[in-house]
């Protein structure tokens, strides 16, 4: 089991986001999440992805790749992140500054790889994502579809087990919507990660391996 969690809840102020989620994931599995907008799926995601904290709670328990979340420092949960997480937004948040390399780069000099072999890295990667032409080039030059194959590609650099994608497809046309959906299989064939993805793409969502749909906070 890549991912375990039990009893899952979110409150902001008087407002219930989240009302107790169990949820389990296989390693290697793509997983979508649907539901209505305000149903709590970029919350749950959040927490999945330890960028938010779940109401703290005896029975709340998560753990990725076997390790428990619950309890782990702000400083561990950020290197957690960048050692086993990749994340993919709906706006593709490169740093406008830098070249497609370089955005690509930065989670693995972050992690401490020298930036020759970060550069090498990410330039492997850009080749097999089909837009190593474009590395030099900074993301306002590129097309919408290459810059999410850059945010992509950024996600994958330091070899994470577990990639969450919020709306990956949300600002793509139907073409480019497509492609980026084959890549994540793809991606998933040659490194065996796993993926869970918000969405209102239904075309993308019953390619999934595994369909969770939130309604009012709740799995239904």
């Amino acid at each position: 089991m890549l991912l375990q969690g039990k009893n899952i809840f979110k409150t902001y102020g008087n407002l219930k986001v989240l009302k107790g989620i169990h949820i389990d994931i296989l390693e290697g599995e793509i997983v979508s999440i649907i539901g209505p907008s305000g149903a709590g799926k970029t919350t749950l995601l959040h927490i999945l992805g330890t960028l938010e904290k779940a109401d703290e709670r005896k029975d709340y328990y998560l753990s990725i790749d076997g390790i428990p979340i619950n309890h782990q420092s702000s400083k561990q949960l950020a290197q957690f992140r960048n050692q086993s997480l990749g994340f993919v937004f709906q706006f593709h948040g490169l740093l406008p500054e830098f070249t497609a390399l370089e955005n690509v780069s930065f989670p693995a000099l972050i992690h401490g790889v020298s930036k020759k072999k970060a550069k090498k890295l990410a330039m492997e990667l850009l080749e097999k994502l089909n837009i190593q032409n474009q590395a030099h080039q900074k993301p306002n030059t590129l097309s919408g579809g290459e810059q999410q194959r850059v945010a992509v590609a950024r996600a994958l650099i330091n070899h994470p087990k577990l990639v969450l994608a919020d709306e990956p497809t949300g600002n793509l046309d139907s073409d480019n919507a497509d492609a980026l959906h084959e890549l994540f299989f793809d991606i998933r064939n040659q490194f065996g990660c796993c993926f869970v993805i918000v969405t209102h793409n239904q075309k993308l969502a019953k390619q999934a391996d595994k369909i969770i749909t939130l309604k009012d906070g709740q799995i239904v």
